[in-house]
């Protein structure tokens, strides 16, 4: 061959393009990375006798490989990547990338495993997470090694398709997926009508009543309404078998395909001989049954994961901008990806918020129901914060762009999700290997009927195997755990918490003890000032602009609040500013060193006793906070907060469920014990560090506690990140969001509580599936064995119990509302 030619296909090799895949113990120059991933999976799937066999190459590329690969260099394009592909680490261009794909033609929990092994041995893929229930692919390779282009072939080499993952092209695929599966079963259902018109004759003919040739003819007639059947509507169920023997698993359609071909061929060899039984009425009985309970699990499927979906699509795609404001307000219409940072944009009533920013003009009320789950609209005015994707209900805004693209929170959130729905949970993980195992034991069980009813009663035992192979496929055990889940993650979204991480479900249902923050979580976190009281002979103002000079970059409640009370003053500069989490923060300002935070903390710095006058604030049960430097005391600054109005009933919804609260806390002791007095908390730790926090948490898991902790800004990370699982409050810090599993986009404390009667409802519903799966198996396993259901039977039997599994979690959409 041609040194400069494509071993796979014979074209000749691009300048510059150095690939190869190693064939019979050679390496083998390559193309493409089409043909390079085609290549690695033919060898790799064992069928390298193809090169070795072959007369001779084929006359074009497209004979070589699917027509899906063709064009798949230009997903290598950098501007082509932008909207789906992120890059983790850069190195002149290469290095680390993580895409978010749909794929098409995933059938069963099989076709995911097959998927995910197939791309994991691929070299330079690090991580592939795809998730059942929507379809959704997250994979990460390294660009030095591998192309996205090398990737999508390889998938296409294995029977499926992956898209770039966008809202549009997701409905188009499940819109196509529905049409198709619609019309697989108008064709088995009207096959199975048509065959039921021949079959009920012959079996309600009486002896002599009907003639050999007439019966004949009938089933002449059957064979030929039932090839529609088999070759058209049955057909994904031979492909996914036949695909899953190849690559050496035994997937759900495999005992499904067996019993199905077995049933028709054997019709088909007693037609021709005029002998024996035949089984067309149960072939396209049983086909028209299994494919409708599928169309109605696919249907079921997409509703549950519409709420992200939603998501994804809340954002316009162009957007009117003010290029002169304030000069002029000539407007222009323009892409939303082309907006930047500092732009003003109108929104007119009744539009959509392109982008994260802040209200410069106007006064509105703004829907922010599918990002929040508050349903009452929001009012806006000049200096009110706007997120994008909210829909401006009143009257127009005019809007100064401050996040786009990525940057923006519903970007945020809808990564979030993904990150949840592609990671695959414990319990998946548990029903994915069970059904594995049990697919291999039921083609023994198969093998087995057939040999002993071969010797009982021949002309019984090809229809008792069908059955036996179709009416125990564990596909009901394959759905229970993915779809409640899936449900219940879309019914708590909308009520505003958002799950990030796929065992947050079932983990905040089996939580023992629920651990508390006090600020920003149990309180409503708007701090207010209280009291001033300088110590050093500086006036209240001048106390405050020290204050907030050091508080300016802070996202904590306390400097919020120290910030607004010194609005309008001047403020001096500062510079060296830290930060200390769950302490204070420091800086020098005027060449001096400064510190505010706790007493304790400020008093490691100079060293001295507090003044008397101070004592009556400190004895307060508001949060004090000091002020000093190496000279000693400079002030003291009484701050305190309202309890959220819905914190009283979330606890008593705790305390009623038998689960143990705790409030742990930094604040001082006599702060903690007024709210948890007032909320009727018996356990308090006060005063804790952000180590403290953490080892307390580590205490209450090693006396065998489930922790569920709820927190809020930067020194709640570390504790958040212990706990088994972790809420956060929707306004806290970035850092605090990021490590937890579960984030409270309303900052409702009431959609906390609803969203943990849903995890407990879906831990019930999981556990209603998978004793259904069970039970059903061991019930009808006996009963087909020894002959009592037929195949048709058994169609609507395994149809019948994922249909069940399917409504029963379709339940907890409406827990979501309760």
């Amino acid at each position: 061959m041609n040194i400069g030619n494509c071993y796979h296909c014979g074209q000749a090799i691009p300048a510059g393009v150095e690939l190869c895949t190693r064939i019979d113990g050679q390496p083998r120059a390559m193309c493409c990375g089409g043909c390079q991933a085609v290549a690695q999976a033919i060898v790799d799937n064992g069928l390298g006798d193809y090169y070795r066999t072959r007369d001779a190459l084929p006359d074009a590329p497209r004979e070589a490989m699917p027509a899906i690969v063709e064009g798949l260099q230009l997903y290598d394009h950098a501007d082509f990547q932008k909207s789906f592909v992120r890059v983790l680490s850069d190195d002149a261009g290469q290095g680390e990338r993580e895409a978010s794909l749909i794929l098409e033609g995933i059938t069963c929990s099989a076709c995911i495993w097959l998927n995910e092994q197939h791309l994991s041995r691929l070299a330079g893929v690090t991580a592939v997470e795809i998730n059942y229930a929507t379809r959704r692919a997250r994979v990460r390779w390294d660009e030095r090694r591998i192309r996205l282009s090398g990737i999508l072939a390889a998938i296409a080499a294995i029977g499926y398709r992956a898209y770039p993952y966008d809202p549009a092209k997701s409905e188009e695929i499940a819109r196509q997926e529905r049409r198709r599966a619609l019309w697989r079963v108008f064709v088995a259902g009207f096959g199975m009508m048509q065959v039921m018109m021949y079959a009920v004759p012959v079996y309600l003919a009486g002896e002599g009543e009907m003639t050999p040739a007439v019966e004949q003819l009938m089933r002449w007639a059957s064979l030929m309404l039932t090839l529609p059947v088999v070759l058209y509507s049955a057909a994904p169920f031979f492909g996914n078998a036949w695909r899953d023997l190849r690559l050496r698993r035994a997937g759900m359609d495999v005992p499904v395909a067996l019993g199905i071909g077995a049933a028709f061929l054997a019709s088909v060899w007693a037609t021709l001989t005029a002998s024996g039984e035949v089984y067309f009425d149960s072939v396209t009985m049983f086909v028209f049954f299994l494919l409708s309970g599928r169309f109605l699990e696919m249907t079921a499927r997409q509703r549950a994961v519409s709420t992200t979906e939603a998501l994804a699509r809340l954002m316009p795609a162009v957007a009117t901008r003010l290029p002169d404001y304030p000069a002029q307000r000539a407007q222009e219409q323009v892409l939303v990806a082309d907006l930047r940072p500092g732009e003003v944009v109108l929104v007119r009533a009744g539009e959509t918020i392109p982008a994260d920013g802040q209200v410069l003009e106007g006064e509105s009320r703004v829907n922010e129901s599918l990002l929040t789950g508050e349903s009452a609209p929001v009012d806006k005015h000049p200096g009110s914060a706007v997120t994008g994707g909210a829909v401006n209900t009143e009257s127009p805004l005019l809007v100064e762009v401050q996040q786009v693209g990525e940057a923006t929170r519903l970007s945020a959130i809808v990564r979030l999700m993904e990150r949840a729905a592609t990671e695959k949970p414990r319990l998946v993980e548990m029903a994915d290997r069970i059904a594995g195992h049990f697919i291999v034991a039921l083609l023994f069980l198969a093998a087995a009927v057939a040999l002993a009813w071969w010797f009982i009663d021949p002309r019984q035992a090809l229809w008792i195997t069908v059955s036996v192979l179709v009416v125990t496929c564990p596909c009901a055990l394959s759905l229970a755990t993915p779809v409640a889940l899936t449900v219940a993650s879309g019914a708590m979204a909308r009520s505003g918490l958002l799950v990030t991480r796929s065992h947050a479900v079932e983990t905040l249902a089996r939580a023992s003890h629920f651990v508390f923050d006090k600020t920003g979580t149990l309180t409503t976190g708007e701090m207010r000032l209280l009291e001033v009281l300088p110590l050093a002979g500086l006036s209240v103002d001048d106390c405050l602009e020290l204050a907030a000079a050091l508080e300016q970059n802070s996202e904590h409640p306390l400097g919020r609040a120290l910030r607004e009370a010194a609005a309008g003053g001047s403020l001096p500069v500062v510079e060296g500013s830290g930060n200390e989490p769950g302490c204070g923060v420091t800086a020098v300002a005027g060449g001096r060193r400064l510190r505010l935070g706790s007493p304790a903390y400020v008093r490691s710095l100079h060293g001295r006793s507090m003044p008397v006058a101070a004592e009556a604030v400190l004895a307060s049960s508001d949060t004090v906070i000091a002020l000093g430097d190496e000279a000693g005391w400079i002030a003291l600054f009484r701050l305190g907060d309202d309890l959220r109005p819905e914190a009283a009933a979330l606890l008593a919804d705790l305390r009623a469920a038998g689960k143990r609260v705790v409030l742990l806390t930094g604040d001082c002791a006599p702060v903690a014990r007024r709210v948890a007095a007032e909320l009727a908390i018996d356990e308090v730790v006060a005063d804790a560090s952000p180590q403290a926090k953490h080892d307390h948490v580590r205490r209450l898991q090693a006396a065998g506690a489930i922790v569920a902790m709820v927190g809020d800004g930067v020194n709640d990370a570390p504790v958040l990140a212990q706990a088994q699982v972790s809420v956060a409050m929707g306004g806290g810090s970035q850092l605090a969001r990021t490590q937890a599993d579960l984030v409270l986009l309303s900052e409702n404390l009431d959609h906390l509580r609803r969203g943990i009667r849903v995890s407990r409802r879906a831990l019930r519903v999981i556990r209603q599936n998978l004793w259904w799966s069970f039970a059903y198996n061991f019930v009808v396993l006996p009963l087909a064995v020894t002959g009592f259901i037929t195949p048709w039977m058994a169609g609507i039997g395994m149809s019948g119990s994922s249909l069940l599994v399917v409504a029963n979690s379709l339940r907890l959409q409406k827990a979501g509302g309760s």
